[in-house]
């Protein structure tokens, strides 16, 4: 077994919000910050993904990520997720 020090990206769209806490705003960075915390990095962060999925690629993660946070992120519109720092895998709302 060996591990990586994964880097994902959060990508939303909509509209512009014009009042309330995130006026000005398409959603708070800190409110998108709470949800990947809680769907995901407190789900995988120091487990075995083995544990979470038969093939662990970043394909598969990625899609496994797209999965919790595709309900609890309104606007949610591409993931990309490093595996290092030249090789990444993006899945897009198109690609669903």
């Amino acid at each position: 077994m060996h591990g990586h020090s994964y880097r994902l990206e959060v990508a939303v769209d909509g509209p512009i919000q014009s009042d309330g806490p995130s006026q000005g705003m398409v959603i708070d960075f800190d409110e998108i910050d709470k949800i990947v915390q809680s769907a995901v990095i407190a789900q995988l962060d120091h487990t075995s993904l083995n544990d979470r999925m038969p093939n662990p690629t970043s394909e598969h993660i990625i899609f496994w990520i797209w999965q919790q946070l595709d309900t609890a992120l309104d606007g949610l519109a591409e993931l990309v997720l490093w595996e290092t720092a030249t090789a990444c895998a993006v899945l897009r709302r198109g690609d669903i």
